[in-house]
């Protein structure tokens, strides 16, 4: 059972340098590589969507030094992997606040869209300065800004709203670093996702942990809240 839906908080950049004596930043273009190789195999494994977290909402209160070498970087990955990605049937999209980042970002991430739009082999959205709380609440303004009356806003109204309306639900989280939270990256989404902590750093990940997380999620048992039927036959036996 592959999931068609797959998001990933990658973490642990900073640590994966630190443990080499080196700045961040080199762990930060680590991850950026970790991340073509993941998006190229979950296309290989069948997997239509693929989800990143690559800067959150409060990423902004890092130091200055780090932000801008992590806004460079994007333009430099995009120069970079753009075509390879494009050529193996990737449609890219951006989902988050884009108010806050430079005009030449936001062409970039534009050009991202625009060239590989008509790809279908699997889209990878990534989330930049992104937060779920955020999601919700531009999503109920946009509901209220279209003229959608109180008694009319349901599940499926204010989905049509969320920054991921595209995409299904994701079927299997995963964080990397070892950390075990989702820290605030699809709330609203990922309720009945299924969860993967990895103590793998994300420069790290690679084929092995891709499909140790594969196969964790085949052996799971989705109920999505409901009680979980016995067995035919365990039935029979009881009447």
């Amino acid at each position: 059972m592959v999931p068609r839906h797959v998001a990933i908080v990658m973490d642990g950049n900073g640590r994966w340098a630190k443990k080499r004596f080196m700045p961040r930043f080199f762990g930060h273009k680590q991850g950026v590589d970790a991340l073509v190789r993941t998006v190229l195999s979950c296309a290989d494994r069948g997997i239509e969507y693929l989800t990143v977290f690559a800067f959150s909402s409060e990423n902004w209160k890092r130091p200055t030094e780090e932000v801008s070498g992590l806004m460079g970087l994007v333009l430099v990955a995009v120069a970079k992997y753009l075509s390879k990605l494009a050529d193996r049937g990737v449609r890219i999209r951006i989902v988050g606040d884009r108010s806050q980042v430079s005009d030449k970002l936001r062409q970039a991430w534009e050009q991202a869209e625009s060239s590989t739009r008509h790809n279908t082999r699997i889209t990878l959205s990534v989330a930049f300065n992104y937060g779920g709380r955020w999601d919700i609440v531009q999503a109920c303004r946009q509901a209220i800004a279209s003229g959608i009356a109180p008694e009319d806003l349901d599940e499926a109204a204010l989905n049509s709203f969320m920054a991921l309306s595209y995409a299904p639900d994701p079927d299997l989280f995963i964080r990397t670093g070892g950390e075990v939270r989702i820290s605030n990256f699809m709330l609203w989404q990922s309720a009945y996702s299924e969860l993967f902590f990895s103590d793998c750093l994300w420069p790290e990940f690679g084929d092995a942990e891709l499909d140790a997380a594969l196969a964790d999620y085949a052996r799971r048992d989705r109920r999505f809240g409901a009680v979980q039927s016995a067995p035919a036959n365990a039935a029979q036996g009881a009447a």
